[in-house]
């Protein structure tokens, strides 16, 4: 415990409760939620995403002797917190869009609602980029000879770019809806850049693809299980997309699938801005690796 509170790695063997932890929130949880055991199953969300969260941060510590929550220590639950205001941004964007809708067995009222809500949506982070870094413990150094220079001004343009986007978006719903998912990245990547940040762009711009497909692989990864676990539970959420509303996966359309790549992209930018603007989040990696800061997308690093 002294080691996790002070963000130092835990050996393997001191990580196995906390893995063996992850898997019977899952199996309890999963039981509930699809399941008809009154009230109870009606807050199944947070701890069966708690449970998958657990469960891939053990997985990530076996394989590479380093996770998201033995590294982080006392920091780890403020990726919880920083989380639940990220998608409460684009539940104000659907406000417009209307893409997505909840069904609920009551109203739970607007503190309800904000409070249940909240502690569904601090999971998404964290499962995301802990998803990132188990895909990469299995991905080799991919690189390609394709550069993609961006200096300021390029930077700069993609940021006025982002804006665009979401101000289309916001006009004309019924057909720019995708522009939800692109949007945010534009806008956020450069100045999480000029922050001093690595962000999605700084890849493409040194050619690093493990990264990308990281990311690109976890987002696939959670949205599969977002959807195939909501699709029997109560509370869920259900989809009215225009024009693709076709050959769906769950409750998802199969082309809503191809939107969780750049909202991935989304996530790690946002992380990399909010721990860029937090100087003090930055400490420094374990022993033997200098100041570097714990971001390190080239070692399979996205916490």
């Amino acid at each position: 415990m002294d080691q996790l509170l002070a963000g130092r790695p835990m050996e393997p063997a001191r990580s196995r409760p906390l893995l063996l932890i992850g898997p019977l929130l899952i199996a309890a949880w999963w039981v509930l939620a699809w399941g008809d055991f009154g009230s109870i199953s009606h807050y199944y969300f947070f701890p069966l995403w708690l449970g998958y969260i657990l469960t891939v941060d053990g997985l990530v510590q076996l394989r590479t002797g380093s996770s998201p929550l033995t590294r982080l220590g006392w920091r780890y639950p403020l990726v919880f917190v920083i989380s639940a205001p990220f998608w409460w941004m684009f539940e104000l964007f659907n406000e417009r869009l209307t893409n997505w809708t909840y069904l609920t067995p009551w109203d739970y009222g607007f503190v309800g609602r904000t409070i249940i809500g909240s502690l569904s949506f601090s999971t998404v982070i964290p499962a995301m980029l802990t998803t990132a870094e188990l895909i990469s413990s299995y991905l080799g150094d991919r690189r390609t000879s394709v550069r993609l220079p961006l200096n300021r001004a390029r930077l700069a343009g993609f940021h006025v770019a982002g804006w665009l986007m979401l101000a289309a978006m916001l006009l004309w719903p019924q057909y720019l809806f995708p522009l939800c998912w692109l949007s945010v990245l534009f806008i956020i990547d450069p100045i999480a850049r000029a922050l001093g940040a690595i962000a999605p762009s700084s890849f493409l711009e040194s050619g690093r693809l493990r990264p990308l497909f990281s990311l690109a692989l976890a987002g696939l990864v959670c949205g599969w299980f977002w959807e195939m676990w909501n699709v029997l539970a109560m509370p869920k959420w259900v989809y009215s997309v225009p024009h693709v509303g076709f050959l769906k996966i769950w409750e998802m359309p199969l082309l809503g699938y191809g939107g969780y790549i750049p909202f991935a992209l989304e996530v790690f930018a946002f992380y990399a801005l909010v721990t860029a603007a937090l100087p003090w989040w930055r400490a420094a990696s374990p022993a033997g690796a200098g100041n570097r800061t714990e971001i390190d997308p080239d070692e399979g690093r996205f916490l």
